[in-house]
């Protein structure tokens, strides 16, 4: 994760794109994310959006995202607070695999991007999924920044993850775009002044970008 402003720059004799920098959330807009389903089976929770509001908001995940706790408690804290009919050894194991690779076209539209702007991901993530995956994807080589919650100390969709982003951007919230999958987030984001947009996906974040002039129509 980059710890200040860009090195280098732009030529200032040319127009500056309204947007300088894209952050991308990365399990559901460029990494397939498996968590909902296990949970909806293990929870008894039938709606997507009833799953994401309880993970977000329970206080073991936010823990273990915070990087506030070890992998085991966060499995036996998720096991006890959700009533889970599974051991938490058993819960760990499947919670590895939740988070699968890139999604198809997640590679090439991020150096798309970033032959126009600056490039990043903020995303809730924790120490384990890092670990399993930081050096097995080339794609997280492609990140100008890395903001991951489990090294800040901070959670989305809390106000804080956003100013310190934006703190060590060092550039105009407004000219930062945030893509995530989740509205909760999107909110988050948007209330700290960045301009964010929900994006579930490969095909919709590459829509996203194209509505702010970062990429070419069709």
């Amino acid at each position: 994760m980059s710890s200040g402003g860009f090195a280098g720059g732009y030529d200032r004799s040319m127009p500056e794109p309204a947007i300088e920098v894209v952050l991308f959330d990365l399990g559901g807009v460029l990494f397939d994310f498996g968590g909902v389903q296990p949970m909806k089976s293990l929870s008894g929770i039938e709606h997507d959006d009833e799953i994401w509001r309880r993970w977000l908001g329970c206080r073991w995940v936010r823990t273990f995202e915070r990087g506030s706790c070890s992998a085991e408690q966060f499995a036996e804290g998720v096991v006890g607070d959700w009533a889970l009919p599974i051991t938490p050894d058993a819960f760990l194991h499947s919670f590895r695999s939740w988070l699968g690779g890139p999604l198809a076209g997640a590679d090439v539209l991020v150096r798309e991007a970033r032959n126009k702007v600056k490039v990043g991901c903020l995303s809730n993530t924790n120490a384990l999924h890092w670990t399993d995956h930081e050096n097995r994807w080339e794609l997280l080589s492609a990140f100008d920044f890395r903001f991951l919650s489990f090294q800040m100390g901070y959670v989305k969709p809390d106000r804080e993850i956003f100013d310190r982003t934006a703190q060590l951007l060092d550039r105009p919230r407004d000219r930062v775009l945030f893509l995530d999958d989740n509205a909760i987030n999107v909110e988050g984001a948007r209330a700290a002044g960045f301009h964010a947009m929900q994006a579930v996906g490969v095909d919709e974040a590459r829509r996203c970008l194209m509505a702010v002039d970062l990429l070419p129509e069709g």
